[in-house]
C-alpha cells in the first residue's frame, strides 16, 4: 500500500516577502482554492476572494481549480500573496451597474426641480420621441436586470470594489449626460421625422431580442457542465444564426442597439457613448475569439470577433 506524501506550503507576502503562514501535510490533491480556504482560518480578514495565490512574485496568478501536485513545486512549495482588496459578487456589480442608468435617466425625464428651470419641474416633453426614448432605454436596463438575476452565469466569482466603483462612474455619468440632452426642454426631434424614428424603433427591439437570444443560449451551453466543453452554435431561434459570422454575437446586438437608439434620438452623447461600447466591446470580443480559436481545433474560420466578415 502506497504512503500518501503531504506537502508543505508557505504563503509570503508578495512585497515584503515575510511568511504569513505556514500550511503543513497539505493533500497533494488539494486545490489553490483548498489552500486559500486554510490561509482564510487563519487570516479570517482575508477571505478567500481578497486572495491571489502565485508561485513567483511576478508570475501570473493561480486558478482556484490548480491542483498542487500539478504545480512546478516540490514537496515545500512557496507561494507569493497579494490581497486583491474588497470584492463584490458579479451579480451585485451588474445590479449596481444597470439600477443606476434606469433610475437616473428617469429623474431626467420627469424634469425633477433643480435639473432644468424651475419653470418646467414635472412637465411633459412635447415630443413623443422623447416619451418613446425613455421606454426604450427603460426596457433595455431592466432586461438587463432580468438577465443579471435569472439568465447570467458568471464564471469569476467577485470584482474589486474599486472597480465597480469606476464601472459605475461611468455609467451612471453617461446615462445622466444623454438623458439631459434627450428630455431638455429645447430638444429637438429627429430630423427626418417619424421615417428615422421608426426606423430605428424596429432596429432596436430586433437587437434587444436578438441579444436575449444570445445570453439565453450562452445560458443553456454552461448549462451542460464543464464535460461538454463546446462552443455556442445557432440554434432554431433566427436571432442566433448571427453565430455563423461572428463569436460574440450578443457584443454585436448590443453595439446595434445602442446605434439605433443615437438614431432614434439624433443624439451625440448617445452617439459617442455607442463609440466607446463598440470600441471596449470589441476588445472583449476578441479576446473571446482568440480563445475560442486556441481551445477548439475545429472552430468555424468564417467566423469573426464582432462584425461578420470585418472584424
Amino acid at each position: 500500500m502506497s504512503r500518501t506524501t503531504f506537502f508543505e506550503v508557505r504563503v509570503l507576502d508578495a512585497k515584503t516577502k515575510e511568511q504569513l503562514c505556514f500550511l503543513d501535510k497539505v493533500e497533494p490533491y488539494s486545490t489553490i482554492g483548498d489552500i486559500k480556504s486554510l490561509f482564510h482560518k487563519s487570516h479570517p480578514h482575508w477571505y478567500p476572494a481578497r486572495q491571489a495565490l502565485r508561485l513567483d512574485p511576478k508570475e501570473k496568478t493561480l486558478r482556484d481549480d490548480e491542483i498542487l501536485l500539478s504545480l512546478p513545486v516540490g514537496t515545500t512549495a512557496t507561494m507569493y500573496f497579494r490581497d486583491l482588496g474588497p470584492q463584490l459578487s458579479w451579480t451585485m456589480v451588474f445590479l449596481a451597474e444597470c439600477i443606476g442608468p434606469l433610475l437616473t435617466y428617469l429623474l431626467f425625464y420627469f424634469r425633477v426641480p433643480y435639473i432644468y428651470s424651475n419653470r418646467y419641474a414635472f412637465t411633459s416633453s412635447p415630443h413623443p420621441v422623447v416619451t418613446l426614448a425613455c421606454a426604450c432605454h427603460t426596457f433595455h436596463y431592466m432586461k438587463r436586470l432580468i438577465e443579471t438575476i435569472f439568465v447570467h452565469r458568471f464564471s469569476h466569482g467577485t470584482m474589486p470594489l474599486r472597480t465597480i466603483v469606476r464601472n459605475c462612474a461611468y455609467y451612471w455619468g453617461f446615462s445622466a449626460w444623454l438623458a439631459y440632452y434627450i428630455n431638455h426642454p429645447l430638444y429637438t426631434p429627429p430630423s427626418y421625422g417619424e421615417l428615422q424614428v421608426n426606423y430605428a424603433l424596429v432596429i432596436f427591439v430586433m437587437c434587444e431580442l436578438g441579444n436575449f437570444s444570445i445570453h439565453l443560449t450562452l445560458n443553456n451551453l454552461r448549462g451542460e457542465g464543464p464535460k461538454a466543453r463546446r462552443f455556442p452554435m445557432p440554434t432554431k431561434n433566427p436571432f442566433t444564426w448571427l453565430f455563423f459570422f461572428v463569436s460574440c454575437p450578443n457584443y454585436t446586438y448590443e453595439v446595434g442597439a445602442w446605434v439605433s437608439f443615437s438614431i432614434m434620438t439624433q443624439c451625440l452623447p448617445v452617439a459617442l457613448y455607442a463609440l466607446l461600447g463598440f470600441i471596449q466591446m470589441t476588445i472583449w470580443a476578441k479576446g473571446k475569439h482568440r480563445a475560442y480559436s486556441r481551445e477548439f481545433k475545429d472552430y468555424p474560420s468564417l467566423r469573426m470577433a464582432i462584425i461578420p466578415l470585418i472584424l
